[in-house]
C-alpha cells in the first residue's frame, strides 16, 4: 500500500515536471504541441487519479490551464497564433472528469463537473478571440458533455452488473437451501417411516414379548431425537423461500448419499482423470444424517471443482471424526482456481450456505505453496440422552 502511494505521488511530481518543462523549455513551440504534450503527460496522473481523483482533476486544470496559457514570457502574437491547439490540452481534463463521474458519488461528482467547466469556459473566454471564441466554447462545453455522458454510462455499468451478480448469488443461495430442504424433506419422511414401523410392532408383541417392545421404543426414542435434533439445526435456519420459484431438479427417491460414499465418489472421479486419495481420521462413528449428507455434498462439490477448474491428475480428501466437529478437507496442487462464485458458478457459495447452516464454517482459497484447499468443520450434536432401560 505505501509503495503504491509513493509510485501515484512519484507521478504527480513527475507530471508537474513535464508540464513545467513543455511551457517554460518550449516558448516557441506551437499551441497544438502544447496541447498534445498535456494530453499524453496526463497518463502520468494515473495511480492519483485511482487514490484522490478531485486532487488528480485540480493537478490535470491547472497542468492544462498552464498549457494554454503559454510560458509567462510569452508576448501576444505567440498567443494569438496557437489559440486553437492549446485548448487540445482540457480533453486530458475530461478524461479525469469521466473518471470521477464514473466512480465517485454524485456530489462529489457535481462538484468536480461545475468547477471544471467554469474553469474551461473562462479560460477559453480569455485567451480566445474573434470567431475562435465561440467555436472553442462549443467544443469546451462538447467535450466536457461527452466525458459526463461516458462516466454515466460507466456508472450505470457497473451498477447494473453488481446487482446483477447479487441477484445471481441470492438465487443461488435460495436454489440451495430448496435443494437442502427437499433432502431433508427426504430424512423426515425416512424416519418418520421407521417410527412409524418400530410404533407398529411394539404395540403388537408389548404384552407378548416385552423385551421386543422395549427395542421398538429404544429405536423409535433414538429415530425421533436425531430427526427432531436435524430439524433443530436446519429447518429453523432456512429461510422462506420464493413460491414462485423454479425448482430446476427433481427429488431423488433414492437414499441420501453420506461419508461412506466417499469411496465411490473418488473413484467416478478418477474416471473423469483426477485421482483421489480418501483419508480418514479418528474413530468412526454415526454421525446425523444431515450432517453426513452436507459433509458429502461439500466433498462432491469440491471434487468438481477439481476436475473442472485445477488442471492437475490428483487431489486428496481427509474426512476427520473429531469429538465435537467432524471435520472434511480437499486439497488438490492444480493452478489455484475453482468455482467460486463468478459468472462460472456458484459452488463455494453452496458449500457456504450448507455450512452454515448447521452452525459451522467452510474455507476456500489458494494455498501458498500452489493448488486450492477446501475445508470445512461441521459441529456435531450433544450425544442422545440415556437409554430407557437405564432409567
Amino acid at each position: 500500500m505505501t509503495r503504491t502511494k509513493s509510485l501515484a505521488w512519484a507521478g504527480g511530481a513527475a507530471y508537474v515536471l513535464v508540464l513545467g518543462l513543455l511551457v517554460a523549455a518550449a516558448p516557441r513551440a506551437s499551441g497544438m504541441v502544447h496541447g498534445i504534450g498535456a494530453l499524453l503527460a496526463v497518463s502520468l496522473l494515473i495511480g492519483v487519479v485511482r487514490r484522490m481523483p478531485l486532487v488528480a482533476l485540480g493537478m490535470a486544470l491547472l497542468g492544462s490551464t498552464a498549457a494554454v496559457a503559454g510560458p509567462p514570457n510569452a508576448g501576444q502574437e505567440t498567443l494569438s497564433a496557437s489559440y486553437q491547439g492549446q485548448f487540445l490540452s482540457y480533453v486530458a481534463v475530461d478524461l479525469v472528469l469521466a473518471f470521477i463521474v464514473a466512480t465517485c458519488t454524485r456530489r462529489a461528482a457535481i462538484i468536480a463537473v461545475s468547477g471544471s467547466l467554469s474553469v474551461q469556459i473562462l479560460v477559453v473566454g480569455v485567451f480566445a478571440h474573434g470567431d475562435g471564441l465561440a467555436v472553442n466554447e462549443v467544443c469546451s462545453v462538447l467535450a466536457l458533455t461527452a466525458s459526463c455522458m461516458a462516466g454515466l454510462l460507466a456508472r450505470e455499468r457497473s451498477e447494473h452488473a453488481v446487482a446483477l451478480y447479487a441477484q445471481e448469488v441470492a438465487e443461488a443461495v435460495t436454489a440451495e437451501r430448496l435443494r437442502i430442504a427437499r433432502e431433508l424433506h427426504d430424512m423426515v419422511a425416512h424416519s418418520i417411516g421407521i417410527i412409524a414401523i418400530q410404533a407398529g410392532v411394539g404395540s403388537r408383541v408389548i404384552q407378548s414379548q416385552p423385551a421386543e417392545a422395549r427395542e421398538a421404543l429404544r429405536a423409535i426414542e433414538a429415530t425421533s431425537r436425531e430427526t427432531l435434533a436435524g430439524l433443530r439445526r436446519t429447518v429453523v435456519s432456512l429461510r422462506q423461500a420464493d413460491s414462485s420459484a423454479t425448482v430446476p431438479e427433481q427429488p431423488s427417491l433414492a437414499p441420501s448419499p453420506g461419508l461412506a460414499d466417499v469411496e465411490r465418489l473418488a473413484e467416478a472421479t478418477a474416471g473423469a482423470g483426477v485421482r483421489v486419495d480418501v483419508h480418514r481420521i479418528g474413530r468412526q462413528r454415526p454421525v446425523p444424517a444431515d450432517i453426513e449428507l452436507s459433509a458429502y455434498r461439500i466433498v462432491q462439490e469440491a471434487l468438481t471443482n477439481v476436475v473442472r477448474h485445477a488442471d492437475t491428475d490428483r487431489c486428496r480428501v481427509v474426512v476427520d471424526h473429531g469429538d465435537e466437529e467432524l471435520s472434511v478437507e480437499v486439497v488438490d496442487n492444480g493452478r489455484g482456481c475453482t468455482g467460486d462464485g463468478s459468472s462460472t458458478g456458484f459452488g463455494i457459495i453452496g458449500m457456504r450456505e450448507r455450512a452454515g447452516l448447521l452452525g459451522g464454517r467452510l474455507s476456500a482459497g489458494p494455498r501458498p505453496e500452489g493448488g486450492f484447499r477446501v475445508a470445512a468443520r461441521l459441529p456435531l450434536p450433544e450425544p442422545l440422552g440415556v437409554p430407557m432401560e437405564a432409567q
